[in-house]
């Protein structure tokens, strides 16, 4: 009985951990932040209509129709770093890590001083149908980039931000 009891525990642990429905939000000073599905929906709503995922050799492999989401640097912007100078800022990135350890990187120039943070999307809506019910859960991409596939992380579970030693 104690050892099918602790089974159950560890499944029903394994089953949260695995939850594709919330994020946590990691800085190197802070505690960490979970953020939830509905949590997101607070922010502004952007709109996509369809964006072809391309692989590295930038060969097609799926459309992606009737999206919406909310830009990744409204969230990392209601995120307080302890920077002694704007100047820092320069040496920090942000790590997006998927359920299966697939993981992407941006630089804080990137998403706030550049065309692609007006673009870098967590998806809430792929094909009209919310990400919360899909398997692949919340995702994040960006559309303006060649191989829009090299940074499209489904099952998106963290979204750390470091600084460069």
């Amino acid at each position: 009985m104690k050892k099918l009891v602790s089974i159950l525990l560890l499944f029903g642990y394994g089953c949260i951990a695995q939850n594709s429905n919330i994020i946590t939000l990691e800085t190197p000073t802070a505690k960490p932040v979970i953020v939830t599905y509905e949590q997101l929906k607070t922010y502004t709503i952007h709109s996509l209509d369809s964006l072809q995922i391309r692989n590295h050799a930038l060969q097609y492999k799926s459309t992606l129709r009737n999206c919406k989401g909310i830009l990744l640097k409204e969230v990392l912007h209601k995120i307080a770093l302890d920077a002694p100078s704007p100047k820092v800022l320069s040496e920090f990135y942000i790590v997006c890590t998927a359920t299966d350890g697939y993981k992407v990187v941006f630089s804080w120039n990137e998403l706030f001083n550049s065309p692609t943070g007006e673009h870098t999307l967590i998806l809430m809506e792929i094909n009209g149908i919310s990400t919360s019910s899909q398997k692949d859960g919340i995702a994040i991409l960006t559309p303006t980039d060649f191989a829009t596939g090299r940074r499209y992380v489904k099952n998106l579970k963290s979204i750390k931000i470091e600084r460069v030693k």
